[in-house]
């Protein structure tokens, strides 16, 4: 540019400023929300400041590193005036949806009011409604039913309302129509209301789906207890994504989704399995106390507690008072929450935890382990025989079958040889060696890889309980075993009990254990000894198994472990 043309660019600009209104910018250290356009307040941007106060003003930049403003170039005006024209364009447009907005509010609102006014009332000409679960809607078809419930599903369209019930029995999808769906509370209803509804139910015609292939056709509702919108809507409590302390914190409200209600119906199923597989092996049930003085699995993970005086523990395992009912009842077993004090965070450990335990007499360590083997099968067998059970398998766990028997029976050094031959080492990064007691990194990595259940048995003696039988002729050694399951580990503990008194008398004295609160526990080795044995079962664990859970907290109701007692 020559000089004469720049000089009167800079005449231009003058005039400019002159004529104007002047407005500072300054994109490095202005501010669009606080600015006022003084050079001491500058904006950040020529669109805020064409913003504020219109195209036609005499815009001045100051530009990075230096100190004067200076009339901004032709080229940056134009640029400008686009940007502007662009927020102008926005702004027209959210204003003109914010005032679509403000008369859709306003007619929600008028039909809010309306809705106020509309009563609903029974058919006059309907017959009684016979009061059912949502279990018992198939056989219920075609007659008139009351139901009520929870809403767990909802979908509104013009004049239908779409709704699916639960009442932990099942789920039934619901048709509301007309004026049924012109009410005030049918208008602000919203998920995990309570409703009780009336009308028949139809079976659904071909190609459509709904649970149970029928939906309730609804001729009268009412609701009951209206859940929060908004803020506080049951969406909003929990999502699937949340994160896990949330969840826990709000496991009561958890409880209702679908998969965790589906896993704890297959527990209540998995109990009843249970008991009836003992009870076709011949074994009795028996109610062991939870208040204890002595310890089963080692003192530092017992829960200490004053009674009355006295100092007791929440118990570890009931198999000590197990074994004082041979005598009398035979082969027993029981089903009772035992508690470690153990600060693991692992996602099979729990601080308390349902316990299936048994102890049986005259057998020998094969026959334990075979008896063990058949009380795991059995019982997954009869969970399969039943269809309602066997679909919510399928569901949290798809593809799961029952474990084939026999199940492979490793010795414990063959193990340690196993693991050393494919290379798992220990926490510290080592070999693993004789007399280890094998991690559960390592343990579980075994028997991911062999994929298939596994009695791990014959462990040494200075990794098992007190009492535990030795191996005959090979004494550092116990008839002590593990059942592994792959996917979760470890599931079952069990070993044969030592039957000499004398032998018991020595393995107090060897843990530094005092035997005197044990006297009644000893005498059963001194009025009538037998060879006996048994184990106990985590339940939660084999749960985990059964429905492919990543964490043994997911099949616990409201699970304890290290740091949580709530809800």
């Amino acid at each position: 540019m020559s000089s004469s043309s720049e000089a009167l660019a800079a005449q231009t600009a003058q005039m400019q400023v002159s004529d104007k209104q002047p407005v500072h910018y300054d994109e490095a250290h202005g501010n669009d929300e606080s600015g006022d356009g003084s050079a001491a307040k500058p904006y950040k941007t020529a669109v805020a400041a064409m913003l504020k106060h219109g195209t036609d003003v005499a815009l001045l930049q100051k530009k990075s590193g230096e100190d004067a403003y200076e009339p901004i170039s032709g080229s940056g005006l134009k640029k400008a005036k686009k940007l502007y024209d662009v927020a102008i364009k926005k702004q027209k447009k959210a204003e003109e949806q914010a005032a679509l907005d403000k008369e859709r509010q306003a007619s929600e609102q008028k039909k809010l009011e309306e809705s106020k006014k509309v009563v609903i009332e029974p058919p006059s000409d309907a017959p009684e409604a016979k009061r059912i679960k949502i279990r018992q809607a198939e056989e219920s078809r075609d007659v008139r039913v009351k139901v009520s419930g929870w809403v767990h599903r909802l979908r509104v369209q013009k004049d239908l309302i779409f709704l699916v019930l639960r009442d932990g029995t099942g789920y039934l999808q619901c048709v509301l129509q007309g004026k049924l769906t012109q009410t005030y509370d049918a208008l602000t209803l919203t998920l995990e209301s309570t409703v009780e509804l009336y009308g028949v139910i139809k079976a659904l015609p071909e190609g459509k789906k709904a649970p149970g292939n029928h939906e309730l056709v609804v001729d009268y509702w009412k609701c009951i207890g209206k859940a929060p919108g908004g803020e506080d809507a049951f969406s909003n409590r929990i999502s699937e994504n949340a994160d896990p302390s949330i969840l826990a914190d709000n496991r009561h409200l958890v409880l209702r989704g679908e998969t965790a209600s589906a896993v704890l119906k297959v527990r209540a199923a998995a109990l009843e399995a249970f008991r009836a597989e003992f009870k076709s092996l011949g074994l009795t049930e028996v109610n062991t106390p939870c208040l204890v003085q002595t310890q089963v699995e080692g003192g530092s993970t017992l829960f200490s507690l004053d009674y009355y005086g006295e100092k007791a523990y929440l118990t570890q395992s009931s198999q000590l008072y197990l074994e004082t009912c041979l005598p009398a009842l035979g082969d027993v077993f029981c089903v009772q929450e035992s508690f470690r004090a153990e600060k693991s965070h692992t996602r099979r450990h729990l601080s308390e935890f349902t316990h299936i335990e048994a102890e049986l007499a005259f057998l020998n360590f094969d026959e334990l382990m075979t008896h063990i083997e058949q009380l795991i099968c059995g019982t997954v067998d009869r969970l399969l025989a039943n269809q309602a059970v066997r679909e919510l398998i399928e569901q949290l766990n798809p593809g799961f079958t029952a474990p084939k028997r026999p199940f492979m029976r490793m010795n414990y050094k063959d193990a340690i040889q196993y693991l050393n031959d494919h290379n798992i080492l220990t926490d510290e990064g080592k070999p693993h060696q004789v007399g280890d007691d094998i991690a559960e990194a390592a343990e579980r990595k075994m028997t991911d890889q062999l994929n298939v259940p596994i009695l791990l048995h014959s462990f040494p003696r200075e990794i098992k309980s007190f009492y535990m039988q030795r191996v005959v002729g090979d004494e550092q050694f116990t008839e002590s075993v593990d059942v592994l399951m792959p996917g979760v580990g470890e599931i079952v503990g069990g070993s044969m009990r030592m039957n000499n008194r004398e032998d018991l008398l020595e393995a107090y004295k060897h843990e530094g254990i005092d035997p005197s609160p044990y006297y009644w526990y000893t005498d059963q080795r001194l009025y009538g000894t037998c060879e006996h044995g048994g184990y106990g079962l985590g339940f939660e664990r084999l749960l985990a198994w059964l429905t492919n859970r990543w964490t043994v907290r997911e099949a616990s109701l409201y699970p304890r472990w290290t740091g949580r007692c709530t809800p």
